[in-house]
C-alpha cells in the first residue's frame, strides 16, 4: 500500500447544529485540498449545546436526518473516506441518544457504525460531568477494513481503557474524535494517545474539540496524528483547523517486522 495523507479536524462547535455543519464542510474542504484522502471529525462536532438535554433533543433515527445526510453527501463530494466523529442518535432508553460514530466511504455509503462504550464522569471542586445522564451506552467494539488498512474506532472517553484496542488488534489506524475537558487534557491526551499508539503499533489519529464554547466549557484541542512509534507527525493546539500528516504502511510494517510485540502477547 502506497503512503496517503490523513486529517484530523478540530473544531470548536456551538449549539447550533446548521452552522456547526457549516464549519464542518469548510475544514473537510481545507483537508481535501491539502491532499488528504481519510478525514475525521471531532466527537459532537455537530452539537455542543447550551445544557446536557440538548443532544437528546437533536437525536435523529439511525440511518436518517440531517446530520447523517450531511456526513453521507460530504464523503461523496470530497471523494473521501470519512470518519464522522460522533454524533446523537435516538437510543432505546427514554430521555437518552448514543454518543455514535458512523464511517462513509468516498462513494458516500456508510460502512460502520460505533455507539461509544465507556461513558465519561468527572468531579472536581470546579467540574462536574456525567455523561450517563444523557447518553446509553453501546455494548461492542469496532474495527472495519478499508484501502488504509483496518481501522479501529473509539470516543474519547475510551482512550483511557487500552483492553478496548487490545481486543480489536491488530488494527492499523486507531481513531479517537474527541472532546476532552482542558483540565485533563493539559494532564494525560497526548501520553496516552501516544502511549496506545506504541502499544499497538499503529497510526492514531485524533481530532478534538479545542478551545472555549459558547455553553463556557472549555476543552483540550492538541488534535494530532502519531505514528506508532509514538512520534507526533502534527498537532493543532487550538482553535478551529485540520491537522494532516502523511501515514507510511510501510513503516508500520517494517516497525512490526523488528518489534513483532503484537505477536508476543501471552494474555
Amino acid at each position: 500500500m502506497d503512503p496517503f495523507k490523513a486529517a484530523a479536524v478540530q473544531m470548536v462547535s456551538g449549539p447550533s447544529v446548521e452552522a456547526n455543519l457549516a464549519a464542518a464542510e469548510e475544514l473537510i474542504a481545507q483537508a481535501k485540498a491539502q491532499g488528504a484522502r481519510l478525514v475525521a471529525l471531532p466527537e459532537f462536532f455537530c452539537l455542543f449545546g447550551m445544557r446536557d438535554g440538548d443532544k437528546v433533543a437533536a437525536g435523529e433515527s439511525d440511518g436518517d436526518g440531517p446530520i447523517q445526510r450531511f456526513l453521507s453527501d460530504s464523503a461523496a463530494r470530497h471523494k473521501v473516506w470519512l470518519v464522522g466523529g460522533s454524533v446523537p442518535l435516538v437510543s432505546g432508553e427514554s430521555g437518552k441518544v448514543t454518543n455514535t460514530c458512523l464511517v462513509f466511504d468516498a462513494s458516500g455509503a456508510r460502512v460502520a457504525r460505533y455507539d461509544k462504550i465507556h461513558l465519561f464522569g468527572l468531579d472536581t471542586e470546579s467540574e462536574h460531568y456525567h455523561e450517563s445522564t444523557t447518553v446509553a451506552p453501546g455494548s461492542a467494539t469496532i474495527a472495519v477494513d478499508s484501502p488504509f488498512g483496518r481501522l479501529a474506532l473509539s470516543i474519547c472517553y475510551d482512550l483511557r481503557f487500552p483492553e478496548l484496542y487490545r481486543r480489536l488488534a491488530p488494527v492499523d489506524i486507531i481513531f479517537v474524535p474527541s472532546a476532552f475537558t482542558a483540565k485533563t487534557g493539559r494532564a494525560h491526551w497526548e501520553i496516552l494517545l501516544r502511549a496506545r499508539a506504541i502499544e499497538n503499533l499503529a497510526h492514531v489519529i485524533a481530532p478534538a474539540q479545542g478551545g472555549t464554547h459558547p455553553n463556557g466549557r472549555q476543552t483540550h484541542g492538541h488534535s494530532m496524528v502519531i505514528d506508532p512509534w509514538g512520534r507526533v507527525l502534527d498537532s493543532l493546539p487550538e482553535g478551529p483547523g485540520v491537522v494532516v500528516a502523511e501515514i507510511d504502511p510501510a513503516q508500520r510494517s517494517s516497525l512490526r517486522a523488528s518489534l513483532p510485540a503484537l505477536e508476543h502477547r501471552v494474555l
